[in-house]
């Protein structure tokens, strides 16, 4: 699960530092969060713009990561910052039980 994982908050982070185009000082945040037998990621960046998932054709060289996040992920989704500029996209995975104890998580910006 870790692998996967990485590889869709990567494409996520990828999307909002190739995408977001907003000016120099703002930043892209990503939090996790452990809760209920689930694992929450979060990329947060100050572009308004919600992402659209698009059918890519067989020569396209992007435009595949929302549709690999739908397949790898049991959830996901958007949805604009509360009191702030731009949105958050984030995805869940379920956890084996050894691993759900607790609420927990890690914040962390990238620049």
């Amino acid at each position: 699960m870790a692998e996967t994982a990485v590889l869709i908050l990567s494409e996520l982070t990828a999307n909002a530092c190739v995408h977001a185009r907003v000016p120099r000082g703002r930043h892209v945040r990503t939090r996790c969060l452990l809760f209920a037998g689930r694992l929450r990621i979060e990329v947060a960046d100050p572009s308004e713009l919600m992402p659209e998932p698009r059918a890519a054709g067989p020569e396209d060289e992007n435009g595949r990561g929302l549709a690999l996040v739908a397949a790898l992920a049991d959830d996901w989704g958007t949805y604009p910052r509360p009191y702030g500029i731009g949105k958050v996209v984030w995805f869940e995975l379920k956890l084996a039980s050894a691993h759900s104890a607790g609420a927990r998580f890690l914040e962390r910006a990238v620049m």
